[in-house]
């Protein structure tokens, strides 16, 4: 088969490689069917769509709501090169799925508005799919409600009317969304278990999502959450998509 590509941008080693543990285990590939390219360590090379099944974006440190000219030179470099890659995905309606930072992205290319008005808290939070999410593949399996890691500063605000809502929570409208048939994008992360989770505190205490001194009393409630099913989001992706 052909591999997915999986375009993480977490500058943290750690972080960086244990969410690529991550896809791997929760999409069902092996390395080889996961091709991996750190966005914030160099500039993307040429890709040639008809070289995978699919793409994947991974969570990310960036805010894409924040100004422009409060954003890194990185920031910005990642921002333009996923918008231009964007025009040919969604062109194409290349099979996509963006996790968290793929609201940040699809999102902003597709014309939603973002900003800080819904941002979530870390921890484990109840979703609840829509009558469309109910019937999308992407979701076969999943029950209309469950629990879902999340932890983020911006989410959409209003969704652009051709985009499909598939998913929401109490405290944040827009939680998995759908453009044409193939394109998708959760604010929850699909790809965190437990151990994902305590990982992403300990390495991102001090980038604003929570205030330092509450790493070990976050990481402590995450122990007592059972998070299963989100992950059935990247096996279906991985299974609709494989292609040779």
């Amino acid at each position: 088969m052909k591999p997915f590509l999986l375009l993480a941008s977490r500058a943290e080693d750690g972080a960086a490689d244990l969410e690529y543990r991550s896809y791997l285990k929760y999409c069902g590939l092996a390395p080889e069917q996961l091709r991996r390219v750190r966005l914030e360590a160099a500039p993307l090379p040429e890709i040639d769509l008809a070289d995978y099944s699919g793409v994947i974006v991974g969570g990310s440190p960036f805010t894409s709501s924040d100004p422009q000219v409060s954003k890194t030179a990185t920031q910005l470099r990642v921002e333009a090169e996923l918008a231009g890659l964007l025009d040919r995905i969604v062109a194409e309606d290349f099979p996509f799925l963006g996790a968290c930072y793929g609201v940040g992205t699809l999102g902003k290319h597709q014309g939603a508005v973002i900003d800080r008005t819904y941002g979530e808290a870390v921890g484990g939070i109840e979703i609840k799919l829509t009558a469309e999410g109910v019937r999308d593949p992407i979701l076969d399996g999943m029950p209309e409600s469950f629990l879902a890691f999340t932890g983020h500063k911006e989410a959409v605000t209003v969704l652009p009317s051709h985009a499909v809502l598939l998913a929401s929570s109490a405290t944040c409208p827009v939680h998995m969304f759908r453009v044409k048939r193939n394109l998708y994008a959760t604010q929850f992360h699909p790809e965190l278990d437990v151990e994902g989770l305590i990982n992403r505190v300990d390495a991102y205490r001090h980038a604003g999502y929570f205030p330092p001194e509450q790493a070990e009393e976050l990481m402590a409630a995450a122990r007592k959450v059972a998070v299963t099913e989100p992950m059935r989001v990247l096996n279906n992706f991985a299974r609709l998509y494989a292609s040779n």
